[in-house]
């Protein structure tokens, strides 16, 4: 495969305007990296998304949000009011040249504006509009705010997530954003091969709640055919055929993914675990089972415990990586659960050049980033630069594209259109 360096992005030379917030802030951070020139315009004073922490080194600061650093990386980012009129104005000269654009405002508030997708067509008739909601553009909750938690409950996630004996709760972080926002991409994407052929522009319109019903795997299938929630809380356990068995189970440093296996050709490999606990002094009584011809709906939740608790002892003796190894050997289907150290410090990432060093000037110093999440023969995944300041690109927009004077510039910062 050719040197990065000597491959073009996919993207490369398309403009995308971003006016999302951090509901949809991740779309745009996909297209930059597949090479497209993304400028996120800000309100005047910054986007509200950077006052979100975690914040480098714990110092509160709009400029140091390492959830803006994480969303925005390789984007130019530019202030701007469109709000008024003279801001509507310089969108509008934007737009005409530009490629795409992405937002996540509330339906219909860019109409009002001046800025919907009928009025930026009519400038720019092969501009593609992306816009990510809760709950879509239409039906009677399109209006409706909804945060990341009401999202996901409205698609149904939550109701999934948890332990059976306990009331639904919410995965760590934004997944409706995140889902919605790679959906967004993806639907840009289609849509820009579409005006590859025909050369018109189309509205591009993602819901959240759509996005995250389609996380649901079989869930809804449960009902509509069976008209029974099959598919509910789980937790770190698996019930099938009338018992439980584990999932996650702790170790010495941590905890494995892990479970027992049987019929073939879970009988080979249950035999080389048995094997191992066996030197150690561990599951004497489970040796010469004929683990091949057994299944889950011909055993007592009592002989699964027993043979759970011998299991369970023995990973409580070794490390993540003592048993990982172990399996390897042995051919198991035996996983660590990692931890952010985990995945930072991984061969098999580290083989890959996963990760990439972006230099932060203002910091004095360079952050670890995420890098490809996909390698390709013809074309390269953009490294970039780090996120933007608030209005770091104003100058080298407005005045060398747009031709405004520094005078002029001057005078739209007093009256805070930039």
């Amino acid at each position: 495969m050719p040197d990065d360096k000597e491959k073009p992005p996919m993207l490369d030379s398309y403009r995308i305007l971003d006016l999302t917030d951090d509901r949809g802030s991740l779309c745009g951070k996909v297209l930059a990296e597949l090479g497209a020139d993304v400028v996120k315009v800000e309100p005047p004073g910054g986007d509200p998304s950077r006052n979100i922490g975690p914040y480098y080194h714990d110092t509160p600061d709009p400029q140091k949000s390492l959830n803006w650093f994480a969303f925005n990386m390789n984007k130019r980012g530019i202030t701007l009011n469109i709000e008024t009129k003279d801001g509507q104005e310089i969108f509008k000269r934007l737009a005409k040249n530009a490629d795409f654009i992405i937002e996540s405002f509330t339906p219909g508030y860019l109409n009002r504006l001046g800025l919907g997708y009928k009025d930026l067509s009519e400038i720019n008739p092969r501009i593609i509009m992306t816009s990510i909601t809760p709950y879509g553009q239409t039906g009677p909750y399109s209006r409706f705010n909804s945060p990341d938690l009401i999202t996901m409950s409205m698609a149904g996630y939550v109701y999934i997530c948890g332990d059976s004996d306990r009331p639904p709760v919410r995965f760590s972080s934004d997944q409706s954003y995140m889902q919605a926002s790679i959906q967004a991409a993806g639907g840009t994407l289609i849509a820009h091969y579409y005006r590859e052929l025909g050369g018109e522009g189309q509205h591009v319109d993602v819901s959240m709640q759509e996005a995250m019903a389609w996380t649901l795997c079989y869930a809804p299938h449960d009902w509509y055919l069976l008209k029974a929630l099959h598919h509910t809380r789980e937790g770190s356990r698996w019930k099938r055929f009338g018992v439980t068995y584990r999932l996650i189970w702790p170790c010495k440093d941590g905890y494995v993914c892990y479970r027992l296996l049987m019929a073939q050709p879970g009988a080979n490999v249950m035999n080389e675990m048995i094997g191992s606990m066996n030197k150690e002094g561990l599951g004497l009584d489970m040796k010469g089972i004929d683990w091949g011809t057994m299944g889950f709906d011909q055993m007592s939740q009592e002989n699964i415990n027993h043979w759970e608790d011998q299991v369970g002892q023995y990973f409580l003796r070794h490390t993540k990586r003592e048993l990982h190894e172990e399996a390897v050997r042995q051919r198991n289907v035996l996983q660590p659960v990692n931890t952010s150290k985990d995945i930072y410090e991984s061969p098999q990432l580290a083989a890959r050049d996963f990760w990439v060093e972006l230099e932060h000037p203002e910091l004095g110093e360079s952050i670890t980033y995420p890098g490809p999440y996909f390698k390709s023969t013809e074309t390269a995944w953009q490294k970039g630069h780090r996120a933007p300041l608030i209005g770091e690109h104003n100058e080298e927009i407005y005045e060398k594209e747009l031709g405004l004077s520094k005078e002029e510039l001057s005078i739209l910062k007093r009256e805070k259109v930039i």
